[in-house]
């Protein structure tokens, strides 16, 4: 073998463990990008879920309530929540937030106030893990390497959901 022999070959090595490497690469990022994107799904049935009980616990206190123009826009906010399309589903859940914080505090039974404030806690907490993990896979998903060789596919990225967690006490 000459030198040129041996200089070829380890350019071809060089390149083809530069291919090999990249490879690996791009599978670990498309792997860790798909089971972030599960993440997503299993946070967002989880916010769903809690917003759901939300609406339940809204239309018990609906029910308890002394004021009946009060007590049928409750139960109006939380069927026009539960019922929304994904892409109403924020300013549905930021229209129930106001009609409970106008609820008055001693009209409800003091079970439904501790019901409401779990209810809203767990909703608080399902809304930050599916932010954090919408974050974490937005972030993986603007990286370079998984934009240029489209290793998200073609999916859409997932929003982020922002509503008002504020219900006033009364």
């Amino acid at each position: 073998m000459t030198l040129g022999d041996w200089g070829l070959t380890a350019a071809v090595v060089l390149v083809g463990g530069a291919l090999i490497w990249l490879a690996i690469l791009a599978a670990t990022r498309a792997t860790r990008l798909n089971r972030l994107n599960i993440r997503v799904d299993l946070a967002r049935a989880s916010l769903l879920a809690a917003l759901d009980r939300r609406a339940v616990v809204a239309r018990a206190i609906a029910s308890t309530s002394a004021d009946p123009a009060l007590a049928a826009a409750l139960t109006a906010a939380a069927d026009s929540a539960e019922d929304a399309a994904p892409v109403d589903r924020e300013p549905a859940e930021n229209r129930l937030t106001t009609v409970l914080a106008q609820t008055d505090l001693a009209d409800r039974p003091p079970a439904l106030t501790a019901e409401l404030a779990d209810a809203q806690a767990r909703v608080s907490i399902a809304r930050r893990f599916y932010n954090d993990s919408v974050r974490d896979a937005r972030t993986l998903a603007s990286r370079r390497m998984v934009r240029i060789l489209r290793l998200g596919g073609h999916a859409q990225q997932p929003e982020y959901f922002e509503i008002s967690e504020r219900v006033g006490s009364g």
